[in-house]
């Protein structure tokens, strides 16, 4: 983060930097949810050559962008809204937006748009969904190291996709990973070490550009569901782990896209399980 910062040149500390990014009228060039909706197509569109070189496989269920119903967006934020198992209906990512004009390029867009969409939960749940040889508890379950951990990996796959080109937008990618980063310690804090509510909500918002009200909403969430924000950054450290260690055993006999078509196919496994299955794929591209 510090380096983005001086890379473009701003003279103040990290934090008068994201007060800069969270407040400057440069960061929200849009006038219309329209445009809102556009920019994630557009981000889509441009991912497309590179998805088909990083995955053998993609959903048959259809995928659409909407703006979030009005009666909820108030209270919601960003996620996705799996299809049917037969496509009729499609796997719909919702993005709420209040006013466009305060639609904000810097808070992460691209990163969220691979974690909620593609190929983040969209490909796993749809894919998963469409595989009829699995039991109907495997097609519609889920553990939630494995499918949070999937889709934050994807998170990490920008550069490979052609995303986080523009520094802001790199530095919107870098402040999601400060936010999953500060879970950790808040959601063990709060369950083993006494942390107090008003001291989680402190600590979040002392290390990241996050409002109060934002920062009440998460803490509130870790406090109602132990480890669900932990499982995330576990899932995704074990797949990164993987590949990383698979890359380096079978050199030029890894393919990525080979790796992604085997850490979906199943559907959602517990990590210890996932990762028994991986070893052996692995050792049967030796």
């Amino acid at each position: 983060m510090d380096s983005i910062k001086n890379l473009v040149g701003f003279k103040g500390d990290l934090k008068a930097f994201f007060e800069y990014m969270k407040t400057d009228k440069k960061f929200m060039p849009y006038k219309t949810p329209e445009e809102v909706l556009a920019a994630f197509e557009h981000i889509h569109q441009r991912m497309k050559p590179n998805l088909k070189k990083m995955f053998d496989v993609e959903p048959k269920t259809p995928f659409e962008i909407r703006q979030t119903e009005a009666f909820r967006a108030a209270s919601a934020s960003a996620e996705y809204n799996q299809g049917s198992a037969d496509g009729s209906r499609p796997g719909i990512f919702y993005v709420p937006i209040l006013d466009a004009k305060t639609f904000n390029i810097t808070s992460g867009i691209k990163s969220l748009f691979l974690h909620e969409a593609i190929p983040g939960h969209h490909y796993q749940i749809s894919l998963t969904q469409e595989n009829k040889s699995l039991p109907n508890f495997r097609r519609f379950g889920g553990h939630n190291a494995y499918v949070e951990g999937w889709a934050l990996y994807c998170e990490s796959l920008g550069k490979e996709l052609g995303l986080y080109q523009d520094p802001y937008q790199h530095m919107g990618a870098l402040g999601d990973e400060m936010h999953r980063a500060i879970r950790l310690v808040v959601d063990v804090a709060i369950h083993t070490k006494n942390m107090s509510r008003e001291e989680a909500i402190k600590y979040m918002t002392d290390n990241e550009a996050i409002s109060t009200e934002g920062a009440t909403a998460e803490i509130e969430r870790y406090m109602g569901i132990p480890a669900q924000a932990l499982g995330y950054k576990t899932g995704a450290m074990k797949i990164r782990e993987l590949r990383t260690r698979y890359e380096k055993e079978l050199g030029p006999k890894f393919k990525l896209s080979a790796f992604h078509t085997e850490v979906l196919k199943d559907g959602s496994l517990p990590l210890s399980v996932f990762e028994t299955k991986m070893n052996t794929w692995a050792e049967s591209q030796k």
